[in-house]
């Protein structure tokens, strides 16, 4: 039964058609590039499924994080995106996105996706059958709302998924988080004398917590009776031991680590001192709570303070993006989001020394993430987490889009080369579509690319001659070999040197993908949308605060869009 089990799928309508995606070469925009452009940090603006495809020859396995907030697919219109697909289109459109994103992700790196109840069910499935159940981590609870939403027809929704997944879990391991004020109010006991250094003089260590000196019974050797100093014996509770040896034990008490409790007559207790464990951190746990790591209406606070004319409505807080980034990198990492939504991700990932790429595929890439991810970078960005880690400002990134397609037809319905290619986009183009990695050689002009230290490709646009092919020939060195990628060339050069093959453009890529195609995106239907009345706003109306009276005209659902957490 177990591995009949194994084998279960989920299926849908139209899974197993996946799209033949083109891999675009990205250009950068340096008009909207900013800062430090040495910086390796990535904008880019363009459909989400062809930007991972255009990332996945350089970064395949290098990816430290990937953290996406993908459409919800409630049924519902928001002012950024239309989330409303389909439920088998939906499914299609993330498992497209989901593979690509597993290639790109480091043996040791972490996928965390946020979600509603209205999908995460399934998409665990899906994630199950890419990433193998094995590998799931967690599903962490966001509680993305403090107040109940009074018009709820049902029951208020006040928390989301995020999924956790690992490439590969045994060899991830999550970063421990800061200890907090509150965690460490705890510790408020104290000694006026704590122990004897090497030296033979006294010390302080500080505050401590009286924690439990016991552990389920696996020893006999541990179940031995401790007097305290009132003179009463006492033992373990049934089913339980002591966690030291008798020796150890009073080696302890002759330390100054046990703790009978100010009468001296109860069970003894281990001395857990601050200064001892203050550094160490506290393990993540899979319930987080909006007092932590904020909710909704903090986030779109914060982004008020960059866009205060159109700002999303819900996205994601800074300080539970700086939660996910804590446990799951250290500095210089690299984060990914390719569903950027307001910038968040790359916002924080910026402030916290981590490298990053955000892509989408929305006019807001411009109107939102570029003016916000400006000010991160030159420090005039007030919100947030900036002033909790002391943000000065600094580093930079680059702007890009996506190529137009490679290939398209002419008036006569023939493939040619997309016209807008100059040269050196045409190389960097076939050399993606080789498998080559573009890296143009200084002193060998057609070294523009190599797969291997002995393997080149060359584009030309030029006819390629018997004269072209002997000389290149001369120039290879033993070993090395060379495909030369043309318009045209003359008869017989293709079998003229076995070191070099020849293939004619853009014959060779007919077939290979779907030329022209610009948008894989979730942006597919508009749903109609009925204009209804209320007399109040829902998202301002709770149990804390006094109703207040207000026309509003909201479209459909809308109630429940301001609490989805579907952008940021």
């Amino acid at each position: 039964m177990a591995k009949q089990l194994q084998k279960l799928e989920l299926n849908w309508m139209g899974k197993g058609n996946e799209p033949q995606l083109e891999p675009r070469i990205l250009i950068e925009d340096p008009s909207k590039s900013f800062g430090d452009l040495k910086s390796e940090n990535m904008l880019i603006y363009g459909d989400n499924l062809l930007a991972l495809k255009a990332l996945e020859q350089q970064f395949s396995n290098q990816i430290k994080c990937i953290c996406i907030d993908p459409p919800y697919n409630t049924g519902s219109a928001f002012e950024h995106y239309e989330d409303g697909i389909e439920h088998s289109l939906w499914l299609s459109l993330i498992n497209d996105r989901l593979k690509i994103i597993y290639k790109l992700l480091s043996n040791d790196g972490t996928l965390w996706i946020a979600i509603d109840d209205n999908e995460a069910h399934y998409l665990k499935v899906i994630c199950d059958e890419i990433f193998g159940r094995i590998n799931f981590v967690s599903n962490v609870i966001w509680e993305k709302k403090s107040s109940p939403q009074n018009d709820a027809k049902w029951i208020s929704d006040s928390h989301d998924h995020i999924l956790v997944y690992a490439k590969n879990k045994d060899k991830w391991r999550p970063n421990k988080l800061a200890r907090t004020n509150e965690q460490n109010a705890i510790y408020k006991h104290s000694d006026d004398f704590d122990g004897i250094d090497e030296s033979g003089n006294s010390y302080g260590r500080g505050t401590w917590f009286p924690g439990d000196m016991t552990v389920k019974t696996v020893s006999e050797k541990a179940l031995y009776p401790i007097k305290t100093p009132s003179g009463k014996i006492v033992y373990p509770a049934k089913g339980r031991a002591w966690v030291y040896f008798e020796d150890k034990f009073k080696e302890l008490i002759i330390d100054k680590r046990i703790t009978f409790g100010k009468s001296g007559e109860n069970k003894p207790c281990i001395k857990r001192f601050l200064s001892e464990i203050e550094n160490n951190g506290i393990v993540p746990k899979s319930v987080w709570h909006y007092s932590d790591v904020g909710e909704n209406r903090n986030a779109r606070q914060e982004v008020l303070k960059f866009n205060d004319k159109n700002p999303f409505a819900t996205p994601k807080p800074e300080k539970l993006m700086e939660r996910i980034i804590s446990i799951a990198t250290i500095e210089n990492d690299i984060v990914l989001d390719s569903f950027l939504g307001s910038g968040t991700t790359a916002a924080v990932a910026h402030k916290m020394k981590r490298k990053w790429i955000g892509i989408e595929l929305g006019e807001h890439a411009i109107t939102h993430c570029l003016p916000r991810l400006q000010q991160v970078v030159s420090g005039k960005d007030k919100g947030g987490i900036t002033e909790s880690i002391n943000w000065k400002g600094g580093g930079g990134f680059k702007f890009y889009t996506l190529a137009p397609s490679l290939v398209q037809k002419d008036k006569y319905g023939t493939e040619i080369i997309n016209p807008e290619y100059n040269p050196t986009m045409l190389a960097a183009a076939m050399a993606k579509q080789e498998g080559f990695r573009y890296q143009p050689d200084e002193n060998n002009y057609w070294k523009q690319g190599m797969s291997s230290e002995k393997d080149f490709i060359f584009t030309t646009t030029q006819f390629v001659t018997f004269a072209m092919l002997d000389k290149l020939s001369e120039e290879l060195k033993p070993n090395e070999s060379l495909l030369v990628c043309c318009k045209s060339f003359a008869k017989g050069c293709n079998n003229r040197h076995t070191n070099i093959t020849i293939k004619k453009i853009p014959q060779m890529l007919l077939g290979r993908c779907e030329f022209g195609k610009d948008d894989y995106s979730f942006n597919i239907v508009n749903l109609p949308h009925d204009e209804i009345d209320f007399e109040y706003d829902p998202e301002e109306i709770n149990e804390e605060t006094p109703t207040k009276i207000e026309k509003k005209t909201k479209t459909k659902k809308q109630t429940d869009d301001e609490n989805q957490s579907t952008l940021f």
